[in-house]
């Protein structure tokens, strides 16, 4: 039983080293987001850190992952996704799907009628599908309406933005491709 427990607690370090580099972040930037300092975040990486709840906890709500994720719990009989919403920038982002592959969300807009536009990258596709309310896409030069029962796809490398369009919360499903989990990043423009 010690040997058991010993072999889950030496899997969390690589397991989170590699969320953070298939998230495209830095030990900096990790720490920015978690409050954890750069230091613990490394010794946990490394395994000379023991994990615990006060670590985990942050780190998976940065990673929008469940908790057993992070520690290599064994998936059970259930194969329900266990809806887990993680709120970032004003929008609140519930994961459909497991961390892996092709990522499935259900996203909620919340309406910012102050806000401006700011697109972003990221590598990889996204698909999206509105369910209720008007979603605002501004992609590249072009800014579209997309009403309930529309749909977009498109490559996350051109600069995009998605707000609610009016004064009513959107309500969308989104398809990230492969490398679509990684974090945005901000256009510069000259």
């Amino acid at each position: 039983m010690a040997n058991t427990k010993q072999h889950i607690l030496d899997a969390v370090g690589p397991r989170l080293r590699d969320l953070r580099h298939r998230r495209g972040m830095t030990l900096a930037e990790l720490a920015e987001h978690t409050g954890v300092n750069e230091s613990t975040l490394s010794r946990l990486e490394n395994g000379t850190r023991k994990p615990t709840l006060e670590l985990l906890l942050p780190l998976a709500e940065v990673y929008a992952v469940p908790l057993d994720d992070l520690v290599g719990a064994p998936r059970t009989g259930d194969p329900r996704i266990h809806l887990r919403p993680v709120t970032r920038h004003g929008m609140t982002h519930i994961p459909l799907s497991h961390p892996g592959g092709v990522q499935a969300h259900k996203l909620l807009i919340p309406p910012r009628p102050d806000t401006e536009p700011e697109p972003k990258t990221h590598e990889g596709f996204e698909w999206l599908y509105v369910i209720a309310g008007r979603l605002r896409l501004v992609l590249g030069d072009q800014d579209l309406v997309l009403k309930p029962g529309e749909a977009a796809e498109f490559d996350t490398q051109v600069p995009h933005w998605l707000g609610a369009d009016g004064d009513r919360t959107v309500e969308l499903l989104i398809l990230f491709g492969k490398q679509g989990e990684r974090a945005h990043l901000k256009v510069r423009t000259a």
